[in-house]
């Protein structure tokens, strides 16, 4: 099947292992941390400006991933779910989409079923061997070290986009 990256509408990520390195720490009073890469956070923020929608479903549960998706414009955030194929049906329904308009990245066996759905898929260069086969793309960098830019950057080059991005930055004074 060839793939149309020109339909994507919205990009879907998981979080640990995907936009971070998958490390879960806490401080002495038991708060959890994660760090982000900064070069993903532009590439998210410039998708979402030029009209990609960016929405992360994530099994796990953190005011962190809401807030740093919040600072990027990420509207559509889904934690604490078990059930990535009824979260992603249903935020399909809500903009009218369907799974050609779906590019989606992961780094895990939990992502798989969004994975066989989804028209476009990117791993990190870290995720586990049992995945690659259902990847059209593999990062050079692992999760959290700027995976998503490359899957990102990829999708808005083909699209057209990210030359107006560079120029967009070129013209500025």
């Amino acid at each position: 099947m060839k793939i149309n990256l020109e339909k994507i509408k919205i990009i879907i990520l998981d979080v640990d292992g995907t936009m971070t390195d998958g490390k879960i720490s806490y401080d002495n009073n038991g708060i959890e941390t994660k760090s982000f890469d900064v070069k993903d956070g532009m590439a998210i923020a410039q998708a979402i400006k030029y009209g990609i929608k960016v929405a992360i479903i994530t099994g796990r549960i953190s005011k962190i991933v809401e807030h740093r998706a919040l600072e990027l414009g990420i509207l559509d955030i889904y934690q604490g779910v078990g059930n990535k194929i009824a979260t992603l049906d249903e935020l399909l329904r809500k903009y009218d989409y369907n799974y050609e308009n779906v590019a989606y990245m992961g780094d895990d066996i939990n992502d798989i079923p969004a994975m066989m759905r989804a028209s476009y898929v990117g791993i990190t260069a870290d995720a586990v061997s049992d995945i690659e086969k259902f990847a059209h793309f593999k990062s050079k960098n692992n999760g959290g070290y700027g995976a998503v830019r490359e899957f990102i950057e990829t999708i808005l080059k083909v699209n057209g986009i990210w030359s107006k991005i560079i120029e967009e930055y070129k013209s500025k004074k």
